[in-house]
């Protein structure tokens, strides 16, 4: 048996098609030059496997305004007296997998402005992905990144369809960032749904994990921390799909820590910590083409108090709905949308940790001809009353129309 399987082996090998059998046709093959094995293909260093994008977002807030005097020190910072065209973000993105398993992400803002000037470079996101398995299931995400709480946190400003984000959640994680080390489980059918969700144009907030859970200082972003203990988030999503191919998305999620509200010499009775903790509900019904997302918090935190001129742990609630439509035609898409947003409470970053009652009412328009270039055209009615040490019982009402210019490159 052995000596058929041998002899049949050096038939095949002696074929004309063989290199065997193209040898021994050819006369002078003893004496023929092998060929040259094949080039393999250079390895690339991990500074060619990064790639640069980013966006700038131009403003101007003052037509058909009816009180300068408002404001919105969370939000866009030209809003009310002496604002005008304003540069509210310019980012540049460098990300890449230097690894099959390691992935980074940076992105400075050369927007940011602090005491009093404007247009200089901040880090927003210095984080990094070390997967966990090949599929990237499982990964650990050190760094400054955004803390998985809320879907419109979530969304990149570049993504979302009105201007600001809305107080009631954002006011939990001020520019949705801190440092911390996060865990994200994301099976593979997930991933796959996120990616539709923001290649599609369906103004998805990305993969941050179906289920997330971390730890991280307190303070939110570019603050040191202030306190020796941590603070820890977890936060549980699903993108559904339905058999017609509409994309639904729910959300529960959920942070505890301690907080310290930054010091000012203003007399105000304070304790040296307080409680910082929230839960959180969402629903996205993703624009095909009618779309709705709704999202509500509460919790406590430090907030200032008039009665007493103290900062005290006080409940504290708030969120919003919002309704769109998106249409396309000839390359374009058209997105109509309304949002009613409210907020009743502290916020723990802001002097004294001012005392909010915030209801706001916002109808615009954002128009994509093509995909560089954005335009929003977006109406506000306002009504928001702050108090702190230096403003008590400051109720400010008016409404503005909103111009933004937007940049993706």
């Amino acid at each position: 048996m052995l000596r058929f399987l041998l002899a049949g082996l050096l038939l095949v090998l002696a074929a004309p098609g063989s290199r065997l059998g193209a040898q021994a046709a050819t006369p002078d093959s003893a004496s023929a030059t092998p060929p040259a094995p094949a080039a393999r293909p250079a390895t690339k260093a991990w500074y060619e496997k990064l790639s640069m994008r980013g966006y700038s977002q131009i403003r101007y807030n003052r037509l058909l305004e009816t009180n300068e005097d408002l404001n919105c020190a969370q939000c866009d910072r030209s809003i009310g007296r002496n604002g005008g065209f304003f540069l509210r973000r310019g980012r540049i993105i460098l990300s890449g997998a230097v690894h099959p398993r390691v992935s980074i992400y940076i992105q400075p803002d050369y927007a940011s402005d602090a005491a009093g000037t404007q247009h200089y470079f901040q880090l927003r996101d210095a984080y990094f992905d070390l997967a966990l398995d090949t599929a990237k299931v499982h990964r650990l995400r050190f760094g400054q990144s955004k803390v998985p709480y809320g879907f419109e946190n979530m969304q990149s400003s570049s993504n979302r369809l009105p201007l600001d984000r809305h107080d009631g959640l954002n006011s939990a994680v001020a520019n949705e960032r801190d440092l911390g080390l996060f865990y994200y489980w994301t099976p593979t059918v997930a991933q796959k749904r996120f990616e539709n969700l923001l290649n599609g144009g369906l103004k998805g907030s990305g993969n941050y994990g179906v289920f997330a859970l971390g730890t991280y200082n307190g303070q939110t972003a570019n603050r040191p921390e202030a306190n020796n203990s941590s603070h820890v988030v977890a936060r549980l999503t699903y993108p559904w799909q339905l058999p017609n191919g509409q994309f639904v998305e729910t959300s529960v999620q959920a942070y505890r820590g301690r907080v310290v509200v930054p010091s000012v010499s203003s007399g105000v009775t304070r304790d040296a910590e307080y409680l910082d903790a929230r839960e959180a509900v969402t629903l996205v019904w993703y624009a095909q083409p009618i779309g709705l997302v709704a999202e509500y918090n509460r919790g406590r935190g430090p907030q200032y108090d008039a009665a007493t001129n103290s900062i005290v742990e006080r409940p504290l609630s708030g969120g919003f709905v919002q309704a769109m439509y998106r249409w396309q035609h000839d390359g374009q898409v058209i997105q109509p949308f309304v949002r009613l947003h409210e907020y009743h409470g502290g916020k723990k970053v802001e002097l004294d940790a001012r005392h909010y009652e915030v209801h706001e009412t916002e109808v615009g328009v954002e128009w994509l001809p093509f995909a560089a270039f954005e335009l929003t055209v977006m109406y506000t009615n306002s009504d928001r009353l702050f108090e702190d040490f230096a403003t008590e019982g400051n109720r400010q009402r008016g409404s503005f129309l909103r111009l933004q210019a937007q940049f993706n490159y």
